[in-house]
């Protein structure tokens, strides 16, 4: 072995631990319901404007949580309160969050507010300040109007799992959790949405095994869930269950349900940590054929990985077919120098210092090793 071979360099080592560390899926809980993002708020403002419209409507509407233990209170508003709570609706749907949220202090601090109008009048105020983006006073709001106890189940139950929803996006992840358990008791609920939320928080609470059982449970309900399978796959990966999250992928590979490149990555960095080269390679083979898997430097890392994996396993025709393939779309000449010593290891001068022409012309930190590779003429 000469001294310039990549077994030389020190360099699977740094390579393969940016791939772990680029391996692991990012739960779909986290765009869906996370801290700051945008599709929180969007899903939040749907849901109260929906409970605003309905708490607003006369007419009956269909019970949502049918098994729900709590009996309903029979309160409604009086028609003393009743011009104040429409002038509040108004306010909310002219967008003056502010006045909003003045008026609904002042119906439910009335000494002659029953328990529906302090409720009502606190979830609008919660909805209010949620729009302005106060989401530390709707949490606070949507609390006193469960306090109060006055709304019909529909509407206590969506300002219950709006609270949920909130408490998680402020971080608040124990409350969020012991709010929404508190929902899924009380309205036996079996809904989707509420039980991955529930997962999300769970994983927030680093409570990997279990999210990933619930995952597990959802994902036998729902087979072709990707939001799903993401979660369960993260989950997998955090509570060092490799194998359940390489199944679920290769199973979602072989029914073509792989769409994101970090999916597909998941699945071959998995396969190279276990040692299963091969199927790594055919894994990639197949997001690149799909249009999936996009050239780059990131791409380029995971070849060279691979082919410096394949080098030390004396599989050089393995391990030269790798680097060719990172050169041209690594970010340095780094991968074209390593091609070179293998080229030259393997009797391939000529290939040797066209690689480390290369390597040179994409500006190698180690000029003097691809001119040696070059001969006298690089000199």
């Amino acid at each position: 072995m000469n001294t310039h071979s990549p077994r030389s360099t020190p360099l699977f080592a740094v390579l393969g631990a940016a791939l772990l560390s680029l391996a692991m899926l990012a739960p779909a809980w986290a765009q869906e319901y996370g801290v700051g993002q945008q599709s929180l708020r969007q899903k939040r403002d749907a849901a109260r404007a929906k409970a605003a419209q309905e708490a607003k409507a006369t007419e009956p509407v269909a019970a949502q949580y049918p098994q729900a233990t709590r009996q309903e209170p029979e309160a409604k508003a009086t028609k003393h309160t009743l011009k104040a709570l429409q002038d509040a609706q108004e306010k909310y749907e002219a967008q003056d969050y502010a006045g909003v949220i003045a008026k609904a202090d002042a119906i439910a601090a009335g000494a002659d507010a029953n328990a529906y109008e302090q409720a009502f009048a606190y979830q609008l105020a919660g909805s209010a300040a949620a729009a302005a983006g106060d989401d530390a006073a709707a949490a606070v709001y949507f609390g006193k109007a469960l306090a109060a106890d006055g709304l019909d189940n529909n509407n206590h139950y969506t300002v219950m799992f709006n609270l949920a929803v909130t408490q998680y996006g402020l971080g608040q992840n124990a409350q969020a959790l012991q709010t929404l358990d508190r929902f899924l008791a009380e309205t036996k609920s079996d809904k989707l949405e509420a039980q991955s939320l529930r997962g999300g928080i769970l994983m927030a609470l680093e409570r990997y095994a279990d999210a990933g059982e619930l995952y597990g449970r959802l994902l036998a309900a729902h087979p072709d869930d990707r939001t799903l399978r993401v979660n369960a796959v993260a989950a997998y990966q955090q509570s060092n269950q490799p194998d359940k999250a390489v199944a679920l992928l290769a199973s979602a590979l072989a029914k073509g349900q792989l769409t994101e490149a970090n999916e597909y990555r998941a699945l071959y960095v998995s396969y190279i940590n276990a040692d299963k080269d091969a199927q790594a390679r055919a894994v990639i083979e197949d997001g690149i054929a799909k249009g999936v898997i996009k050239p780059g430097p990131d791409l380029a890392r995971d070849y060279m990985v691979l082919g410096q994996r394949a080098y030390y396993a004396d599989n050089l025709p393995t391990a030269i077919e790798m680097y060719k393939r990172a050169a041209p779309m690594a970010a340095d000449g780094e991968a074209a120098l390593n091609l070179a010593k293998i080229q030259a290891e393997a009797g391939h001068a000529a290939e040797a210092r066209a690689a480390a022409q290369q390597a040179l012309d994409k500006g190698v930190k180690d000029t003097a090793a691809a001119k040696r590779l070059l001969g006298p003429a690089g000199k």
